[in-house]
């Protein structure tokens, strides 16, 4: 199932598997339909307060397809607090930790931020790198910019 959510930065699909949200994403074509049913209402109702300046204080339903090494780095970027980033290496250290492994590559992670499935709610605009930069963003880097300005994160 899919619906379209007209955001202040264009146009998003929202993608539903009937019981919860599996996608979100910037862009939409013009055949996606705009009335958001049921499945739908949380997630409008979570980008309204987002995008009028509010935090969220619940999060929509979510479900994620992805390798375990996705979900781990999916888990950590889900729960980094609004107003605030990490950067990938961070995120590489907590996967190794967790791993009880040495190392864990920068890069690998950004692959698996890449193929986040659920932007915004699942914030992978607010990693960084290593030196407080925007790094990548499937949205574009201006979407990415401007989200972290929705949040009052200053920008090096």
């Amino acid at each position: 199932m899919l619906c379209r959510y007209d955001s202040p930065l264009g146009p998003m699909t929202m993608e539903s598997d009937g019981t919860a949200l599996t996608g979100l994403f910037f862009g939409a074509d013009e055949g996606t339909p705009k009335t958001a049913g049921e499945v739908f209402a949380p997630a409008v109702k979570w980008l309204d307060i987002y995008f009028s300046g509010g935090v969220p204080d619940f999060t929509p339903e979510l479900r994620f397809r992805g390798t375990d090494f996705q979900l781990a780095v999916w888990s950590i970027i889900k729960d980094i607090p609004y107003g605030q980033t990490l950067t990938y290496g961070e995120i590489a250290r907590r996967i190794a930790a967790q791993r009880s492994i040495p190392h864990m590559s920068a890069q690998a992670v950004g692959g698996a931020v890449g193929r986040n499935p659920i932007s915004i709610i699942v914030p992978c605009h607010r990693v960084v790198g290593s030196d407080g930069t925007l790094v990548g963003y499937g949205g574009g880097l201006d979407k990415k910019t401007a989200l972290l300005r929705i949040e009052g994160i200053r920008l090096p």
